[in-house]
């Protein structure tokens, strides 16, 4: 800023500061500064008697990153004031127009003004479809463009990534692959790690590895804190383990991705070590590794861990803890049974407590069977919100554990006189990159009858070895066997049972469920990798759990 300061003072002083030519380089040093001269150079810029497409160009490009409405603003100056746009402008005001979401009628006028070969501008409107989330649009402005270069593939793949389009963005880059025209940059490697995040597949994960080694890119800090989190998500830490410690060097992102992806897979004393080193290292914690740490200690049952992590928040580092900080301890001290330490802390938190937080005691009262206290936060959550499904279900089920049928069911009763439905468990496994679903009261699976039958020849193998269905789970007044029954066919059962029918070697199981694992389920899960000696991996809503000869890796602490 100083130096921009200087060089417009010297042209007041030499009487140039109206000179197009001496103005023009004014707006490029204040671009240069931003975003701390966009002020100024807004300012700057009132001063042209009549600005041209240079002068529009230039600040529009400097507000793009940090104040995109002020370039869709000058751009809607610049078509008012009969200048016209060249191929610099499209690809600023299309970068401006996807992180604001809009500008999707820029479409015509490109063609309009002859801009439809462009590949800059494509590559820009591409852009802006996919953070739209018109992916079938963006796919055909790519499919139509006369010449692609390496940003147009990179900017597809992205566009589907980001819409949760896992598989079709690794078909595009194996397209890619095959037109053989380009060569694939850290960039869409980067896009390609975070499909397979998404997808949580092991094998895809190992395969992308392989094929960095391969083709010889450089392990980055930014690529190898990715396949941190990539082999994390797909459920192998070891893998995670051996990235980082090949990385040459390593920042916050690094050590935080770690320490999160040692913390969903319980191994708690290992994140918090790793935190500790990370200081050690000469590393500030940033806001993401504090939630990461909490989420161990609360994994963990690490109670006096926790506080000490919490308190360090701002009495060590001079910041102020944020919701999700507040929601972890919460989760910590429910998780560990002290119900009533946990809805003080809430009550006499320094900001308003969410619904998120409310509902983590919620879910605390009802693990513990605190009837009196559920209800009590249960009445909390319904000034905050009061139409979603899980509040519901869950003190229907803390009624139901204790045998409270009537209360139970007028729970129940209120959740359809509001129309309020409860999502149904689904879980995902990958056989043979196929992906099969199964869904709770579903039988919708094409194999479904055959897999229900293994699973009861399973279920009686179990019940010889110890196995006894945890019955408190099913919630409803209904006999004994009708309960093991209705047990009997959770998703993750049938993924479990689809598998072992599926895989004759002993690979491990690999399912990922979107609630979290009952303690059934969790009881026989146990046993079933101990009975068929499989290792079984199951991902719920929350975490990992590894099940191996008998036991899991939460040590029942979940």
């Amino acid at each position: 800023m100083y130096h921009m300061y200087k060089h417009h003072a010297r042209l007041l002083k030499t009487g140039h500061h109206n000179h197009p030519l001496a103005l023009r380089r004014l707006l490029l040093s204040c671009a240069a500064s931003a975003p701390a001269s966009l002020s100024y150079e807004r300012s700057i810029f009132d001063l042209i008697a009549s600005p041209g497409t240079f002068a529009f160009n230039t600040v529009i490009r400097a507000h793009v990153d940090s104040s995109p409405s002020f370039s869709l603003s000058f751009f809607s100056k610049m078509r008012v004031s009969g200048v016209s746009p060249d191929h610099f402008t499209f690809p600023f005001v299309l970068k401006a127009c996807a992180r604001l979401q809009t500008g999707l009628d820029l479409h015509s006028l490109l063609f309009k003004l002859g801009f439809d070969s462009d590949v800059y501008v494509l590559n820009g409107l591409i852009h802006v479809y996919g953070c739209c989330g018109f992916l079938d649009f963006a796919l055909k402005v790519f499919e139509e463009m006369p010449e692609r270069d390496l940003v147009s593939w990179s900017s597809i793949i992205t566009c589907f990534v980001k819409n949760g389009f896992g598989y079709e963005a690794l078909a595009l880059f194996r397209r890619m692959q095959l037109v053989g025209t380009v060569k694939p940059d850290e960039v869409i490697i980067l896009s390609v790690v975070s499909a397979i995040s998404l997808l949580g597949d092991l094998e895809l994960g190992k395969w992308i590895r392989g094929f960095i080694r391969r083709n010889g890119l450089e392990l980055t800090v930014p690529l190898g804190t990715a396949l941190v989190d990539m082999f994390s998500r797909c459920g192998c830490i070891e893998e995670s383990m051996r990235v980082f410690d090949e990385m040459g060097e390593r920042n916050v992102l690094t050590w935080t991705a770690f320490i999160n992806g040692l913390a969903v897979h319980g191994r708690s004393g290992d994140a918090l070590r790793m935190f500790h080193d990370m200081k050690n290292n000469g590393f500030r914690p940033d806001h993401v590794t504090f939630t990461g740490v909490l989420v161990a200690c609360s994994h963990g049952g690490l109670v006096s861990d926790g506080w000490h992590v919490f308190e360090s928040i701002r009495n060590e580092y001079g910041m102020e803890p944020l919701p999700e900080h507040y929601g972890c301890m919460v989760d910590l001290l429910g998780r560990a049974g002290l119900l009533n330490e946990a809805y003080k802390f809430v009550t006499e938190m320094p900001i308003r407590p969410n619904s998120i937080i409310w509902r983590t005691l919620l879910g605390a009262c009802v693990n513990h069977n605190y009837i009196e206290l559920a209800k009590k936060v249960k009445e909390k959550i319904n000034e905050l919100d009061s139409y979603h499904d899980g509040d519901y279900v869950l003190l229907s089920n803390v009624y139901g554990g204790v045998g409270q049928w009537i209360e139970k069911a007028g729970v129940r009763n209120s959740m359809r006189e509001k129309r309020i439905s409860k999502n149904p468990g689904c879980s995902l496994i990958n056989v043979n990159q196929v992906i099969h679903e199964f869904v709770a009261g579903d039988s919708n699976h094409p194999q479904f009858e055959s897999v229900r039958q293994f699973l009861v020849s399973m279920i009686d193998s179990l019940k010889v070895v110890g196995y006894t269905p945890d019955i408190s789970n099913v919630l409803f007044d209904i006999e004994e066997e009708e309960k093991e029954n209705t047990l009997g066919y959770h998703s993750e059962k049938l993924a479990v049972a689809f598998a072992l029918c599926c895989f004759t070697d002993r690979r491990t199981i690999r399912v990922m469920k979107n609630l979290r694992i009952c303690h059934d389920c969790h009881c026989f899960m146990k046993h079933a990798s101990d009975v068929f000696e499989r290792e079984i991996i199951i991902r719920d809503r929350n975490r990992f759990h590894h099940f191996s000869k008998g036991s899991c890796s939460c040590q029942d602490y979940w």
